[in-house]
């Protein structure tokens, strides 16, 4: 692995693709004032107990670390909310990403894919996160929320605010640096939650065919849901509708240049596409990090953990357990069975994660009909995301 590392200049940030973890498998981090979680069956008895495991963070972080403003808040987000009512509210959701509603999405995808890869071949080379595995994730998920795919530098620019940060996780440390960050991040999240807002207005006064009506239209024990709710969706479903499969269609085709044999072998048999994404969401897992807080005291991987207290879960380094995967630093699409977490588990499942499938799933065919090899070009070095809890590339140049 330490090969890899070394090719791509992977940020010392992703410390789980340095080589294997010595220690706990839950350790605490008084200086950063939270609980880290880095093993496989550990995380999974995280994701499985809810009522211990609270989704709702916000409430456990020091009101000091959060903006005064009233534009950035996370509360009601159905990420940030447990049971009973994330139930009723993922329900509202699920209808959008029905299996029929997904498969049915494939011709378009197909399409868009090709016309993405004409365009860059017009201009002459082809980089991947910028001509494709950027621009069809977003404008899938636009269309489905019926607001213009033509804004989607607007996204961009709003999705690199919030997740393109390099800076080190702590609850503990205050310092005006941290300070100006978050102000940082109030602008763009108050110009989308503005921008969503208009278009839910326009929404409830012209219903149109679109899933953004569908939430304005939505109802919740016979109520229909508040402005800030039908906001609230649309932020997670337009940023993590693309982030996710932005960061997996690069990160596979990193994967198939890292191990050409495996590229060789997928090409020659097409039905292994499914198993090297998966096998991608493991060896790089894109939300690389996810936090919970504790209701009550409890023990998890041989340790007491207080209640109030904050727990990181290092996905990607639990998609790296060898006590669940042998060999984790080899990428093997023909693990048999593959439990990784890339896309969460339980009640918190990443609702999109049949539509992340299935773009990774046309869009890695296309390439591999319309380019003889999928080789970096290394006159143009990989240059990776640089925050801790995201594992994604962000600039990819194809020879």
């Amino acid at each position: 692995m330490a090969d890899i590392v070394e090719r791509y200049d992977i940020p010392v940030q992703h410390f789980w693709l340095h080589g294997p973890r010595s220690g706990r498998p839950v350790e605490h981090d008084p200086a950063a004032g939270l609980w880290n979680v880095y093993g496989h069956p550990e995380a999974h008895d995280v994701f499985g107990d809810p009522a211990t495991f609270s989704s709702d963070t916000m409430r456990v972080i020091p009101k000091e670390m959060l903006p005064s403003n009233d534009e950035f808040s996370l509360e009601g987000f159905i990420t940030q909310i447990d049971p009973p009512e994330h139930g009723k509210l993922r329900k509202l959701v699920s209808a959008a990403f029905t299996r029929k509603v997904v498969a049915d999405l494939e011709p378009r995808i197909a399409a868009l894919t090709h016309e993405l890869l004409d365009a860059a071949r017009e201009r002459g080379r082809l980089e991947l996160v910028t001509d494709l595995a950027y621009p069809l994730p977003v404008i899938v998920i636009a269309e489905l929320l019926g607001v213009p795919s033509s804004d989607r530098p607007l996204f961009k620019q709003w999705a690199d605010a919030l997740f393109q940060r390099d800076g080190k996780i702590s609850l503990a440390e205050q310092s005006e640096d941290r300070a100006a960050e978050m102000r940082a991040v109030m602008k763009p999240w108050g110009e989308m939650t503005a921008y969503l807002a208009g278009h839910a207005a326009e929404r409830r006064r012209r219903p149109r065919a679109d899933l953004l009506t569908k939430l304005v239209e939505a109802e919740v024990d016979g109520d229909h849901l508040p402005d800030e709710q039908v906001v609230n969706f649309a932020i997670v479903l337009l940023l993590a509708g693309h982030v996710t499969t932005t960061m997996l269609l690069g990160n596979t085709v990193l994967c198939l240049d890292a191990f050409p044999e495996q590229q060789e072998k997928v090409r020659a048999d097409r039905a292994g596409v499914p198993a090297v994404i998966e096998e991608s969401l493991r060896f790089l897992t894109p939300f690389a990090a996810i936090s919970r807080a504790t209701t009550r005291e409890t023990e998890l991987g041989g340790v007491t953990i207080p209640a109030d207290q904050v727990i990181m879960l290092w996905l990607g380094a639990a998609n790296r357990d060898p006590r669940q995967f042998p060999d984790p630093a080899v990428f093997d699409p023909g693990r048999d069975p593959n439990p990784h977490l890339g896309f969460g588990r339980g009640i918190h499942f990443c609702l999109g994660a049949p539509l992340a499938r299935l773009e990774g799933r046309v869009a890695l065919n296309v390439l591999l009909d319309r380019f003889g090899e999928l080789r970096t070009d290394p006159e143009d070095p990989v240059r990776f995301i640089p925050t801790p809890t995201m594992t994604g590339v962000r600039r990819l140049s194809l020879k």
